[in-house]
Order: structure tokens, then sequence, then C-alpha cells
């Protein structure tokens, strides 16, 4: 098997030294928006912290008995740096050997984490949307509040939506020029 040529070996160092962008940018966001919220609410979720209308989320939460949102519910929030770190470094030792199996090995554990953390994602926005304080000053019955993981969803009467942030583009991004890089390799091998 062929090493990657010179180009597609400084592309990929290129987009690996990009992911530490997501160091200093939000990776996620829920944006919220409802009549009375016309210009809407924010969460953005970083590396290691949350920022946004988090207290006026969390506000509003209380009345349907949903948990304060809180820093302390993400444990990721202890490790996401060092495994982004990890990922940086992955890619920077798929520029200086040109292996195309490392390349191939970034690209299977990038789908697999992709995966990992969107299941991760789903599990906390469960737990947050079905276990409600029965207690509550508002009850619906047969209403769960979860969030969506990605994409649009109706929550009474807020439009939720959850996409990535400029973070979260950036290590997607990189992620797609890694596999456009090994299949074009791919490509050529067998021409």
């Amino acid at each position: 098997m062929t090493k990657i040529n010179g180009v597609s070996r400084v592309i990929i160092a290129i987009s690996s030294l990009l992911i530490a962008i997501s160091f200093f940018v939000p990776i996620w966001r829920i944006d919220l928006f409802a009549p009375q919220y016309p210009e809407g609410l924010v969460m953005k979720i970083w590396l290691d912290k949350l920022t946004g209308d988090v207290e006026v989320i969390n506000g509003l939460n209380h009345y349907i008995g949903m948990k304060k949102i809180s820093v302390e519910m993400f444990p990721e929030f202890e490790f996401l740096k060092y495994i982004v770190a990890a990922f940086i470094v992955y890619g920077l030792v798929i520029a200086i050997t040109g292996s195309r199996k490392i390349l191939f090995s970034y690209l299977v554990v990038s789908v697999i984490c992709g995966i990992l953390a969107l299941y991760d994602f789903y599990q906390w926005g469960y737990d947050y949307g079905h276990n409600l304080d029965p207690n509550a000053p508002i009850k619906v019955p047969g209403m769960v509040y979860q969030p969506p993981i990605l994409g649009h969803k109706q929550l009474l009467n807020f439009d939720a939506h959850s996409m990535p942030d400029v973070g979260g583009y950036i290590v997607i991004g990189s992620a797609l020029i890694c596999a456009i890089i090994w299949a074009m390799g791919l490509r050529k091998s067998k021409s």
C-alpha cells in the first residue's frame, strides 16, 4: 500500500491542528424559540463548560420539573479535552508517517467516537427529559421533554434545535477531509 502523498499529508496536518480551535469555541448548541422568546434562547456546550441562557432555561424548566442544567451533570467535561488533544496528535502522526493504515484507523475511531458521543448525548437528554420532579407546578400527562440530539423538535410551545457549533463543525470537517483523502488514495491505488 502506497504512502499518502506530500500535499495530502500537509492538508491532514493543517486540518488536525485546526481541531485545536475547538478548545476556544463551543462545540454544540441548543436553540429554543417560543412566542415569549422570539429572539430565542441558546445553550452553548463547550469542551468543559456551558454558556448562553442556561439560567433562563433552568428557570423555565423548573416549572415542568426538569433538573437544573449544570456543568456537574456532564462528567465528560473532565476528559473531553484529552480526547480532542489525542485526535490532534493522531492526525499529526498520520501526516508525519504518511501511513494509509493509520489514516484508516483514524477514520474508524472517529466514527466510533462520533456514535458514542451522540449516544451519550441521547442518554443525557433522555434522563433530563423523562425524569421529572413529580411535584412540578406544571404537569402535562404523557408529555416528555427530551431535547433533540440533532435537528428540530417541538417541546410544548418551544421549538428546540440542536446542532454542532463552530468547534463541532471543525471536528466534523477535519474528519471529512481525512475521509476524502483516504477515498482518493484508495481510488488511485485501484486504477
